[in-house]
């Protein structure tokens, strides 16, 4: 199979090692690195579990891949683990962010196996080796510095940063983020709409009222006027009868002889 142009480091450690004359060379265990400029130089293997010695082989000694397997060509150098453990590495190391908190820890990386170039890191917000954790893509501009076992970055926290992988608590967690935001803005457009409908309903009170109130004082003008009205031609009907009674009498009276 051919070697893809992009490897996750721990896809290679998970294949064991079989040289090209055929000898199984046990499982890769740990990077062989370069922190400084961020390269993998090679990776080591152990080939038995009752032996202290262990296997380093060089990056451009991968030849292939298989399922389950890695081939490389030529021979390995030979050291122990006491010697290994002084190599420089940032595997594993602890996360801090701007403030000196520690967020999480280095758990794998991505690199380009022509060149050994790491293109990016992978976090772990605990302990990497637990299954189905979560994993963060941290890339090298977010590294302020680096020494053994200790990155500091720019970062706040693990969520500004994308997520590579997530697991099942992770998903869910996304999910309810999602669902919560959902309903904040289904509820502040529900509230927009019935305060815009209660502004419409209060208006339309107020220019109601102003009608009937204008109707009132209308009406009140209107029948204090008939009131006035009928007043007066009551006066003038009373003043008229009372004038047309005198006249009357006065007729008669010049009419009577006898008066």
């Amino acid at each position: 199979m051919k070697i893809p142009s992009k490897f996750l480091f721990s896809d290679l450690i998970h294949h064991r090692v079989r040289c090209d004359k055929g000898i199984d060379h046990g499982p890769g265990i740990l990077p062989w690195m370069y922190p400084s400029f961020h390269r993998l130089l090679g990776w080591i293997s152990s080939p038995s579990n009752f032996k202290i010695s262990r296997e380093v082989w060089r990056l451009d000694q991968l030849k292939g891949l298989s399922e389950h397997e890695v081939y490389v060509k030529g021979q390995p150098s030979i050291s122990d683990q006491q010697t290994l453990d002084r190599f420089p590495t940032l595997m594993n190391a602890h996360i801090f962010n701007n403030d000196g908190k520690k967020i999480g820890l280095l758990a794998d990386f991505v690199f380009e196996p022509n060149k050994g170039k790491i293109l990016y890191y992978l976090v772990s917000r605990s302990n990497p080796s637990i299954p189905g954790s979560s994993r963060w893509r941290l890339e090298i501009s977010h590294i302020i510095d680096q020494q053994p076992g200790s990155i500091s970055s720019d970062l706040s926290s693990l969520e500004d940063l994308p997520i590579y992988k997530a697991s099942i608590r992770e998903e869910l967690l996304n999910r309810s983020r999602q669902w919560r935001t959902q309903f904040q803005d289904i509820t502040g457009k529900a509230s927009d709409h019935l305060e815009g409908w209660l502004e419409e309903q209060v208006n339309e009170n107020e220019t109601n009222s102003y009608d009937n109130l204008d109707s009132s004082v209308s009406n009140q003008f209107y029948d204090d006027w008939i009131d006035e009205e009928n007043e007066d031609n009551s006066d003038s009907f009373n003043r008229m009868t009372s004038n047309s009674r005198k006249s009357n009498f006065s007729n008669r009276r010049n009419m009577d002889p006898w008066i």
